[in-house]
């Protein structure tokens, strides 16, 4: 039984399914027939008179006992039913939209509620043959808003309707400008004014919600910030549905507890809505390489929920703070920020504790993330993300060489064995347990580790699989070009050339490795190459790359090493056939090696034919053949009695 190979082909296939499982979680033709079959919402044609939500949408202001709504607290409307529920932004809308542009931003804000009800990021194009179509994160085609209000007894959203907001002008530009401010301006019933701002900055992917409340009544105003996510349980439309390509987490993200990364999935809000309270935090619809993000302003005690309106595919995901007071005659402030931007981690980071680990590294994210430092450092020094990946590469090989030269050194052994191996399997046929019995002595009388080889492996697959979570993860590989026909390592190579490659380099990598002495193991093994090769045809070529140049220097390493132990053994063996033979024989006839001055084993041969004559030579001459089967061990003590005898 070959151990070793065992291992190996285990320790492989568990390397195949880890690899697959973050992306293969959501595979297959059924999200893909999802978005694919998903009803467009309606478009709002008169927004004067159709809200921008549903009722549902508004939560109430959270009870002494009770932290946050849940679906019994809905407040009840006739529209609750109604198509206009989740709108689209169209051209017949213009009127009630204000349009904000940035250097980083091309928002839409409805000023019925004052929501964001479309947010693209012009630095990221939707596709390199569309350069000037900035990516839509906030997208009507899957209802994503960023939704935002006043609760509570003289909340502006606790009637069951949206205010609806007045502007100074329909669109804002940031210019060279460092800072814009968009304000919303609304008055109360009773003469309270509240103005709703959007602080914009140069450069940066928050935003800074505030709301001035000028109380002008007679009486205490009440009421509290909600600030949520609205959106779908489908696939970003914006993205490729590529069935056989990457499908990573989609859905919410909040820190809950200890635990700084916490995600809320879909499916799970369908049978059990959530509900937390802390004084720190983060609410955040997480999608490949993009995340949104609602963080509360200040330490504060706020009740974050996330769930799904009743019999809708439309979902929820924020916090509510608690109950603000502001007198008669004063001027109160309620505030919050929304992310909305790329996966940076370092600026997830600044901004709340454990948003940073949305850029899901899976459970090696503590290994995950130096990787990724080392990458951003190596791409400073080259310009170029593919040459960055290579170097990683070459230095992640570097720092593992010595697991991995003890990993080939114990393959070389194994595979010096294996002639002896395979007498061994035909001398014993099908007896397998004296087959085993046999092996493990020569084992260890070679000093053979049949499970030296996989140990090594084993420990190396954390690093592996974390390097291939940040290449994954990064959004710094969405679009960035290598060389020639490589214009974007984060989609599939378009001619497949580097998955042909690396199927190549693993088959040679094969090659190099003891074959097994189980013809059935041995065929399962030479289709591995094969299937690797289908299973990355659909990677993206950052990943590909990565896997290629990691199996070359494989090739190399593990041909380094087996040189330098042939050419040891060669040594060895030379100096074995000129003066181990003559001592072997010298010892064997009871005399002493005279030194050796280039007569050698022949010389030594000489003397027991002429002591002994014809007979003791003919004697000699017919041991070799009586002892063929046994010539790789041979047994001087045996011979000296024949001689003896002679």
């Amino acid at each position: 039984m070959d151990i070793q190979r065992l291992f190996l082909i285990l320790g492989l296939a568990v390397t195949a399914y880890l690899l697959v499982l973050q992306w293969n979680e959501d595979y297959g033709q059924k999200a893909h027939d999802q978005a694919a079959t998903a009803p467009e919402p309606p478009a709002v044609t008169d927004t004067a008179q159709a809200p921008s939500q549903a009722t549902d949408d508004i939560p109430t202001a959270p009870a002494p006992a009770q932290a946050v709504p849940t679906e019994d607290d809905d407040i009840p409307s006739l529209e609750l039913d109604q198509p206009s529920a989740i709108p689209t932004v169209e051209e017949g809308a213009a009127s009630q939209l204000v349009h904000v542009k940035t250097d980083v931003f091309d928002i839409l804000i409805d000023l019925h509620g004052g929501d964001i009800v479309r947010l693209a990021l012009p630095a990221y194009p939707t596709s390199l043959e569309t350069p000037d179509i900035p990516f839509p994160l906030l997208d009507s085609r899957n209802a994503y808003e960023a939704q935002s209000g006043l609760i509570g007894p003289n909340g502006t959203d606790s009637s069951g309707q949206r205010p609806t907001f007045s502007v100074s002008r329909d669109s804002y530009d940031l210019g060279s400008a460092e800072e814009l401010i968009v304000p919303l301006y609304f008055t109360q019933a009773d003469g309270t004014e509240i103005v709703k701002k959007f602080h914009f900055r140069r450069g940066d992917y928050l935003i800074k919600l505030s709301y001035q409340i000028t109380n002008k009544s007679a009486s205490p105003w009440r009421g509290g910030l909600f600030a949520q996510i609205k959106r779908n349980s489908q696939p970003p439309v914006s993205e490729s549905n590529n069935v056989m390509g990457m499908q990573p987490y989609t859905g919410g993200a909040t820190r809950n507890g200890d635990e700084r990364y916490y995600k809320l999935e879909f499916d799970d809000l369908e049978e059990e809505s959530y509900k937390h309270t802390a004084t720190e935090g983060y609410m955040a619809m997480v999608q490949h390489y993009f995340v949104s993000a609602w963080v509360p302003e200040g330490e504060q005690q706020v009740s974050y929920f996330a769930r799904q309106q009743r019999g809708r595919d439309v979902y929820l995901f924020g916090y509510t703070t608690g109950p603000a007071v502001v007198r008669p005659g004063e001027t109160g402030m309620l505030a919050g920020n929304f992310y909305a931007g790329p996966k940076d981690q370092y600026r997830l980071q600044e901004i709340a504790a454990g948003l940073d680990l949305t850029v899901d590294y899976g459970f090696l994210w503590w290994l995950a993330q130096p990787l990724f430092f080392l990458l951003t450092l190596l791409y400073d020094v080259v310009p170029n993300w593919g040459l960055a990946i290579i170097g990683l590469t070459i230095v992640v090989k570097l720092v593992l060489y010595p697991l991995s030269a003890a990993s080939y050194k114990s393959m070389a052994k194994m595979r010096k064995l294996q002639p002896e191996m395979t007498r061994l399997k035909e001398r014993f046929g099908d007896d397998r347990q004296k087959f085993s019995q046999a092996m493990m002595e020569l084992y260890k009388k070679e000093g053979a580790n049949p499970l030296g080889g996989c140990l090594p492996i084993l420990l190396q697959m954390p690093v592996f699989l974390a390097l291939y979570w940040t290449l994954m993860e990064s959004v710094e590989l969405r679009q960035a070009p290598f060389v020639f026909w490589i214009k974007d390592l984060s989609a599939m190579d378009p001619y497949f050339v580097l998955p042909i490659l690396m199927g190549i380099s693993m088959y040679l990598t094969q090659r190099m490795q003891p074959e097994p002495p189980d013809p059935l193991q041995a065929k399962v093994f030479k289709f591995m190459p094969i299937m690797f090769t289908f299973f990355f045809l659909w990677f993206p070529s950052g990943l590909v790359l990565y896997w290629l140049v990691n199996n070359i220097l494989s090739i190399l390493q593990q041909w380094y090493v087996t040189r330098q132990i042939v050419g040891a053994s060669s040594a060895k063996g030379a100096q074995s056939k000129t003066g181990g033979l003559a001592q072997t024989l010298f010892q064997a006839a009871g005399r002493k090696q005279p030194a050796n001055k280039g007569g050698g084993a022949a010389h030594a041969q000489k003397k027991p034919h002429g002591k002994h004559g014809k007979k003791g030579g003919a004697h000699q001459a017919a041991q070799p053949q009586a002892q063929a089967p046994e010539a790789a061990q041979p047994q001087p003590t045996d011979s000296g009695q024949q001689e003896d005898k002679a």
